[in-house]
């Protein structure tokens, strides 16, 4: 059988699921993307797409996101069209992350092939991410730009044959007519990787900069007793930064053996950026004082690299507001992380406060610390909440079970 996946970057989300498929023998399994990213998976091929045009810089500021995603689905569907008449490839099915308008025209080009799309999130002016803090306000004008954006969302949801989302709390953000019918199968823990190891010691080799990023310094923290991590692609309010941050302010004057480290770049993925400052780590360093020779910022780590970090971690933080829930929260519990969260609805669907983890109050800095230090205190505590974090990943979220599930819910769609 044939398989097309379509994402602007490869493999994404779909690494083991078109990987699985494509072992399963007798499939072909092509992946249509923009960035290859250096990425190669065995058995997987690989069609690149461009961009037929550019956003108009006078579109109406409501429709920008709506063109780009035209013009994504366009682009898309010119390379559908290529890969049908030229090169005679006709999916049996479709996979396809919707979040860039690349499933927009797919039936246009394919009317028979089933189309399961990946739905990751659905924007809301009220009761999701935006206007999440008591004085941010949303004004009327930002309420329509996000109810105007949401118009390719409701035409993919359309388009779509089968839809599915990572997480209960994501598909709780659709419209209600649509969640009725919408899987939910996260991609899956990698969990034989992502996996504890007692008395593992942090020590990180130097780094020289590369491509603009900044080096890293030699880190030895083998004889450190506390060792306080936090990961995020970007250091940013989203992912509860600001909170972060401030808290360690506090937790460093009270504990002497402790140090913090923060993996992740000094950019912002998400939101926007400060008005006032180059990044939200120079905005908060203006206005947070620590000790900086004990918060180490890591940067961007390879995969081992980020193995020895949450192995030998006595405490890792993860917060975030209510938006999509990342994967470092999942694979720190996997790794036996003990965890304190976010009392947030994505961090509390898998988290619940006093038996995989503690939660705390995102707007509260001091709040954090204390929950921080109640498990710094107690390693019995630490153990317990760790073990039994683990065995909700090896429960709920085993890379292998979630990807069958994917593999059943694919051949469940086909004619």
């Amino acid at each position: 059988m044939n398989f097309l996946f379509i994402h602007p970057n490869f493999p994404a989300q779909f690494w083991h699921l078109s990987k699985a498929l494509s072992m399963m023998g007798g499939n072909r399994v092509l992946y249509l993307t923009q960035h290859t990213n250096g990425n190669k998976i065995q058995g997987v091929q690989v069609a690149l797409y461009k961009s037929i045009s550019k956003p108009n810089k006078d579109t109406h500021l409501y429709l920008k996101p709506v063109e780009e995603a035209v013009i994504e689905g366009q682009s898309v569907a010119k390379a559908l069209v290529e890969l049908r008449d030229k090169h005679h490839f006709v999916p049996d099915a479709i996979i396809a992350h919707t979040g860039w308008g690349s499933t927009l025209y797919t039936k246009d080009v394919f009317p028979d092939v089933p189309v399961i799309g990946y739905f990751e999130w659905y924007y809301k002016a009220y009761g999701g991410d935006a206007a999440f803090f008591p004085n941010e306000k949303m004004s009327p004008s930002e309420a329509m730009r996000i109810r105007t954006r949401d118009s390719f969302h409701l035409m993919n949801l359309e388009s779509c044959d089968v839809h599915f989302t990572p997480t209960q709390w994501q598909r709780h953000q659709f419209p209600e007519q649509y969640q009725k019918g919408m899987h939910v199968i996260h991609e899956g823990i990698d969990t034989d990787f992502c996996h504890p190891q007692a008395g593992r010691k942090l020590v990180l080799p130097a780094k020289e900069g590369k491509d603009g990023n900044p080096g890293r310094e030699a880190l030895d923290l083998s004889k450190c007793p506390e060792i306080l991590t936090y990961v995020s692609r970007g250091l940013e309010p989203y992912r509860g930064y600001p909170q972060f941050i401030s808290a360690v302010s506090l937790l460093l004057k009270r504990r002497p053996k402790l140090h913090v480290v923060i993996v992740g770049t000094d950019t912002t993925c998400y939101g926007t950026k400060p008005k006032d400052a180059k990044s939200w780590k120079e905005y908060m360093d203006a206005r947070v004082q620590y000790d900086k020779s004990r918060v180490h910022f890591v940067g961007h780590l390879t995969r081992p690299e980020y193995q020895m970090v949450l192995q030998a971690s006595t405490v890792h933080v993860y917060y975030t507001r209510p938006f999509i829930l990342s994967w470092s929260c999942l694979e720190a519990m996997s790794f036996g992380c003990a965890m304190v969260g976010s009392k947030t609805p994505p961090v509390e669907e898998v988290i619940e406060d006093g038996k995989n983890g503690l939660l705390a109050n995102f707007r509260s800095p001091q709040h954090l610390a204390m929950r921080v230090e109640e498990l710094l205190n107690n390693p019995g505590l630490r153990k317990r909440l760790g073990k039994a974090a683990r065995e909700t990943i090896l429960t709920r979220y085993n890379l292998r079970d979630c990807v069958q599930k994917q593999v059943d819910m694919i051949f469940e769609a086909l004619p």
